[in-house]
């Protein structure tokens, strides 16, 4: 999978012209994909459906900010998970239930660039302290993100 550190788009507070600065890694993984927006948000969404996990829902920020009359570019939150599997992590690390089901992000940047961002499962074992024999419950948010984005 490939792993680049992303930039983020902020305005210049003098001139007004969209800066570029670094984007923070905070625990997560940001896939860039080869696929423009739609077609990325199909190929996520049947990675998971191939799977058999329920996509339990899907939030478009941009139709939101649209509808407050503001703009935005693409950018798609994608809730997925099964209680089979998510059921044991929260009764083992309850704190869990803040980050679960798993999420993912698409979006596209300033550039045009589409990007998916998920929360690594390293980082929310640590964050929750899930035992390590619970971990494999949701790492494949990682291989479910790499089909997507393959060619």
């Amino acid at each position: 999978m490939i792993e680049a550190m992303i930039l983020n788009v902020i305005m210049d507070p003098i001139r007004g012209d969209p800066v570029m600065a670094p984007f923070p890694d905070n625990g997560m993984l940001h896939t860039p994909s080869p696929h423009p927006f739609a077609e990325t948000l199909r190929r996520l969404e049947a990675a998971i459906v191939k799977r058999s996990i329920p996509i339990l829902a899907t939030i478009d920020h941009a139709d939101g900010a649209a509808k407050a009359g503001l703009f935005m570019n693409p950018a798609t939150v994608v809730i997925f998970g099964n209680a089979k599997a998510g059921t044991p992590i929260m009764q083992a690390a309850p704190t869990a239930a803040l980050d679960l089901p798993l999420k993912t992000l698409i979006w596209q940047d300033a550039a045009g660039q589409v990007w998916i961002s998920i929360n690594t499962p390293e980082y929310l074992q640590t964050r929750h302290a899930i035992p390590d024999n619970l971990v494999p419950n949701i790492a494949g948010i990682t291989t479910i993100v790499a089909e997507a984005v393959s060619s």
